[in-house]
């Protein structure tokens, strides 16, 4: 409605469009990119919107393919006289949707974006950004440096099998990488694992979710003390969802909530944020340990309900092999450790497991 409104208007002022847009002026139903005639500007795309006498804006590119175009909005007369033409886009719909305008091309590829109208480092800003853009782009937060729990350095165990794992480069954090029984992160006490978080990204939960993998790991994570999942983005993206119905996600993620309402699921927008809570999570979990063991112990018969269910971190490749040598046994410098080798490992330190 609202862009058939425009274009109408537009239509009307087609036959006798201002003096400024006298070469060059867009039909109503195109997006109109033309060369910035000014030689020292660092924008070199002028682009114009069919909205009302026309939007006008100073812009970086001709697409938000790989990163939002930052757009500076001019007035219609800026617009050249003779303008150099450089893409014309036909459009579907050109629409104002609250603090945004919705702009979609008629073509099968690189179709949605949208001009959006902001507020950053404290001035009004405008930006061009599409789905793909919109996804990388990352919320004006600035994450906190103070120690979390107090804890001057904490000590973090990493899944072996966790590939890309994060380096907690901007928190007072020594890793550690360990294969964990469960769990991408992990803090222990004693040798004894008390808190475990399990990360995922969008994708990596909705297949966890539909597959039937999340409700085992949730069920493996249920045997620790303290344990969460983070998920790398918004739940709103959860409704956007185009290959999988977004209310079975929904009802899943709930139904799961229900069944284990000990370990929250978290949606940390970015993986920034969700790195952030990983490391303030495993911090107050770790300061809880350390509280509540003391206090189990002056109660009495408590103590085993917080320990016997944590299970040692199982020994990394090289602690294996560091062990084989310094007890005799033959072993490669790199590569798979043998079976047998391992199980000497296991028969050595059964107490301990």
């Amino acid at each position: 409605m609202y862009a058939a409104k425009h274009c109408r208007a537009a239509d009307t002022n087609a036959a006798s469009p201002p003096q400024s847009w006298a070469q060059g002026y867009p039909r109503p139903v195109e997006l109109l990119i033309v060369r910035n005639p000014d030689p020292d500007s660092t924008l070199p795309y002028l682009l114009r919107l069919p909205l009302g006498d026309g939007l006008v804006f100073r812009t970086k590119g001709t697409w938000p393919r790989a990163s939002a175009l930052y757009c500076h909005p001019v007035p219609v007369t800026e617009w050249p006289s003779a303008p150099e033409v450089v893409e014309r886009i036909p459009l579907r719909a050109c629409a104002r949707r609250g603090a945004a305008i919705d702009v979609v091309a008629d073509r099968k590829r690189e179709h949605r974006s949208q001009i959006v109208f902001t507020r950053a480092r404290g001035r009004e800003m405008v930006f061009w950004q599409s789905p793909r853009t919109r996804k990388q782009a990352r919320p004006d937060v600035r994450t906190p440096t103070a120690r979390a729990a107090g804890i001057d350095e904490l000590e973090i165990l990493v899944d072996t099998r966790e590939r890309y794992g994060y380096r907690f480069s901007n928190q007072q954090v020594r890793t550690v990488r360990r294969a964990l029984p469960c769990g991408d992160y992990a803090v222990s006490l004693g040798g004894d694992v008390v808190a475990a978080v399990e990360r995922k990204s969008l994708a990596d939960l909705v297949a966890s979710l539909t597959n039937g993998r999340l409700r085992y790991a949730l069920g493996e994570l249920a045997t620790l003390p303290r344990a969460g999942v983070v998920v790398e983005d918004r739940y709103s993206q959860i409704f956007k969802l185009d290959r999988v119905r977004p209310a079975q996600v929904a009802d899943g993620l709930a139904e799961l909530q229900v069944r284990w309402p000990g370990i929250p699921i978290v949606f940390c927008e970015t993986r920034k944020l969700a790195e952030e809570w990983t490391y303030r999570y495993l911090a107050a979990a770790h300061r809880w340990g350390e509280d509540e063991r003391p206090a189990l112990a002056r109660i009495g018969g408590g103590q085993d309900c917080v320990v016997s269910v944590l299970r040692q971190p199982m020994p990394s490749a090289a602690e294996v092999r560091a062990w084989a040598l310094a007890n005799g046994l033959s072993v490669a410098d790199r590569g798979r450790i043998r079976p047998e080798i391992h199980q000497s490992w296991w028969d050595a330190h059964e107490n301990s497991y």
